[in-house]
This record gives C-alpha cells, sequence and structure tokens, in this order.
C-alpha cells in the first residue's frame, strides 16, 4: 500500500508543469519578435534568434517601438512608469545568430521560421542534440504537422505547438497543440506558460489547421469559390459577411490581408495530404493571382487594389 501511495504521489507530481524562466525564440520575423516581446513583458528572460544581424537590429526596434505604444496605454499619466516598463522589458531580451549557443540553458524553446516542414526538421535536429534534456520545443506552425516536426527529435514527450495570432501582443488567443506523445506536463507546463503571457490557451489535436485555420481556410477558399462560379462578386460577398454574419471584415479583404501566397501555400499542403477532401480544393482564381504576383496588400494587389 504504501508503494502504490508512493507511486500514486509521484505521478501526481511528475505531472505538475515547469516553471518557465527562460525563452529561446527562434525567428526574427513578424511573429517570433511579437512572441518574444510579450514573454519579456510578462517577465521571461527571452532571447531571440535569426541568421542576419540587420533582421535583429530591426525586429529589437520594432519590438522598442511596440512596448512604447502599449505603454503609454497601460501607464495613462505615469510617464515615468510608462519609461520603466519599457526599458526593464527591452532588458529581458537579448538577441543571437547561434541558436546551439541560445538554446543550452533555456526551458522553452519557440520556433517560428519559415514554414517548410524541412526546414523546421533540419533546425530541431540540431537544437535537440544540444539543448538541455528538459528543455520543451514547440513550432508556431499555423497549417503543418506537428508530429512530423517533432519526428526529427527524440524528445515526443517534451514537444508541443503554441500557435500565436499576429499581431501577437494584440491577440489573446494561442492554440496548444498536442502531439500523441505530448505529455501531460508538457501541456500543463505550455498551458500555464500561455496564461502567463496574459493569453487564453485552447487546448488542439495535430490535426490539419488545429481549430481556427481548420475552420478559417476553408470558409475563405468557398468565397472564392463561389465567385469563381459567378454566384456573387467580391464586393457582394464582403459586405454580406460584414453585416450579415457580423464580420470584421470580408473573406476577399482578409485573403488579402493575410496574403494570397499564405492560404495557397496552406490549402496545398492540405490538398496533398487529403487529396479526397473537397474543403481542400485548390482555386484556379489564387493560384493565377499568386502566380501574377498579386499577394494582397503588401504588393499592392491582391482580390482588391491598394494605393
Amino acid at each position: 500500500m504504501a508503494f502504490v501511495s508512493h507511486h500514486f504521489v509521484r505521478s501526481l507530481s511528475s505531472a505538475k508543469s515547469l516553471a518557465v524562466k527562460h525563452v529561446t525564440v527562434i525567428g526574427g520575423g513578424l511573429m517570433g519578435a511579437g512572441i518574444a516581446q510579450v514573454a519579456a513583458g510578462a517577465g521571461h528572460t527571452v532571447i531571440l534568434v535569426d541568421q542576419a544581424e540587420d533582421i535583429l537590429k530591426k525586429s529589437f526596434k520594432k519590438i522598442g517601438d511596440s512596448i512604447g505604444r502599449i505603454s503609454k496605454k497601460k501607464f495613462i499619466d505615469k510617464p515615468e512608469a510608462a519609461a520603466e516598463f519599457v526599458q526593464q522589458t527591452l532588458q529581458r531580451i537579448s538577441v543571437s545568430t547561434d541558436p546551439a549557443s541560445a538554446v543550452h540553458s533555456t526551458d522553452l524553446v519557440i520556433e517560428a521560421i519559415v514554414e517548410n516542414v524541412n526546414v523546421k526538421q533540419e533546425l530541431f535536429k540540431k537544437l535537440d542534440k544540444v539543448a538541455p534534456e528538459k528543455t520543451i520545443f514547440v513550432s508556431n506552425t499555423s497549417s503543418l504537422p506537428i508530429t512530423e516536426i517533432a519526428n526529427a527529435t527524440t524528445r515526443h514527450d517534451r514537444f508541443g505547438g503554441l500557435h500565436f495570432f499576429n499581431p501577437v501582443p494584440m491577440m489573446k488567443l494561442v492554440e496548444v497543440v498536442q502531439i500523441p506523445k505530448t505529455s501531460q506536463q508538457t501541456f500543463e507546463t505550455l498551458m500555464n506558460f500561455s496564461k502567463a503571457l496574459g493569453k487564453k490557451p485552447v487546448a488542439c489535436k495535430d490535426t490539419p489547421g488545429f481549430i481556427v485555420n481548420r475552420l478559417l481556410v476553408p470558409y475563405l477558399m468557398e468565397a472564392v469559390r463561389l465567385h469563381e462560379r459567378g454566384h456573387g462578386s467580391k464586393e457582394d460577398i464582403d459586405v454580406a459577411m460584414k453585416l450579415g454574419a457580423g464580420y470584421p471584415m470580408g473573406p476577399f479583404e482578409l485573403l488579402d490581408y493575410v496574403g494570397l501566397d499564405t492560404s495557397r501555400f496552406i490549402i496545398d499542403g492540405w490538398h496533398e495530404m487529403d487529396p479526397g477532401n473537397p474543403l481542400f480544393n485548390p482555386s484556379a482564381l489564387l493560384n493565377k493571382l499568386v502566380d501574377e504576383g498579386k499577394l494582397g496588400k503588401k504588393t499592392g494587389e491582391g482580390f482588391y487594389k491598394y494605393s
């Protein structure tokens, strides 16, 4: 009986979440910089990693500008407190171009690099050899299978997904993705870490698109198909969804905002995985626009033109 009790207590304690103090964010782009910002703002020590020094300089400046705006809202009529908040937050962030050295004592690695499964696998394979055994690995991918990325490592029980949304400092949701071998301790750690950042985490399984994109992308693609069939203009479809469904943006406006190349990449990947699913069928119109370099707001033209 004593052995059973001891084993039971030990099992309970092993399921408790780990304390995350040191965070390494790989990728100095928009998402990586945003994640680094909110982690530092919540009191974590952060190392932001990218291949190029100039990208890191730009990212650090963007972080500083963003924190400055937030501090003015957070500390209205308290300029000294606002300045102190900015200074303390930025002091918690360091930058590096060496991923291996940046993970040697970290608690959590958050990957936010290019959406290419082979590139992600290669990164995690290298980090798996040098990171401490305790370190949890997560990917911020929005569409790629977490399990496939984790297969490049030997720590499936300490691997998961943390899908943040853009812009990270403003968007409250985080999808916490479990693969079949993610331990309960890892899951609880990721849930509590997300809450510590002031986010609202939701639990997801490792299915295409998790929750949000699994519902959102097929909706966007069906809007394009509706337009392709001549059943509605893009303008009328956008107005209908904003006024009829209460959406802040219509599907074509949202596609342009997200980037048509991004949407095509996601739907092409899903179609390759499950070609028999009609929800994942590609769109000739979307493909045409991407091939013409009309990717949305970032290029000045997508479904709409932007001056």
